[in-house]
């Protein structure tokens, strides 16, 4: 997998620096880093792993 391309972005809801980034654009991955520590650890999730969690937390907001 190539991790050199990944296009980053963040929610437009988000208005403080405590959030992560997601990049899916990747193929068969869907990568997950803290936008405080860019060079940090990072998260690599397939895609039905990441659907359901997008899922359940929508489910769970208030």
């Amino acid at each position: 997998m190539d991790l050199t391309k990944p296009r980053w972005r963040k929610s437009t809801k988000s208005d403080t620096g405590a959030c992560v980034e997601v990049a899916d654009n990747v193929a068969g991955r869907v990568l997950v880093r803290d936008t405080k520590d860019r060079d940090g650890a990072m998260l690599a999730f397939g895609p039905t792993a990441w659907q359901s969690f997008v899922s359940t937390a929508a489910a769970l907001k208030p």
